[in-house]
């Protein structure tokens, strides 16, 4: 049985954000990927084009998402679905740290705002 253990995740940083890779090739999951996403308090997010849908479900916080131009703020239990090729952001302007879990098919790379293409190892 395939059981992921905490001490085997993987844990990433980059734009302020931490990223605790779960489920990706690297530990089995031949087609899925998910990870947990923790943002501190007051950081800002860095908007990116998706090339696979991303499924954020939020656990703890109320960060802003930005979903190719519309705001929205999120409470404890919101999902955002993010279609493939959408623009997205999460801004976590307020006082907390916000949790998410976030789920995408493996392969996904996110295209920048000035055409860098990062190819998350969390989901490859």
């Amino acid at each position: 049985m395939p059981v992921i253990r905490s001490a085997r995740t993987t844990v990433h940083e980059i734009h302020g954000a931490r990223f605790t890779a779960h489920a990706n090739p690297r530990t089995g999951s031949a087609e899925l990927c998910a990870w947990r996403l923790d943002v501190p308090a007051g950081t800002r997010g860095t908007a990116h084009t998706v090339s696979h849908e991303e499924i954020v479900h939020l656990l703890a916080g109320a960060p802003d998402v930005v979903l190719d131009g519309e705001r929205s703020t999120l409470a404890p239990g919101d999902t955002v679905i993010v279609p493939a090729g959408s623009s997205f952001c999460l801004d976590n302007p307020g006082e907390s740290a916000a949790t998410a879990w976030v789920t995408t098919s493996v392969g996904l790379s996110a295209t920048l705002a000035d055409g860098t293409v990062l190819t998350p190892p969390w989901a490859n």
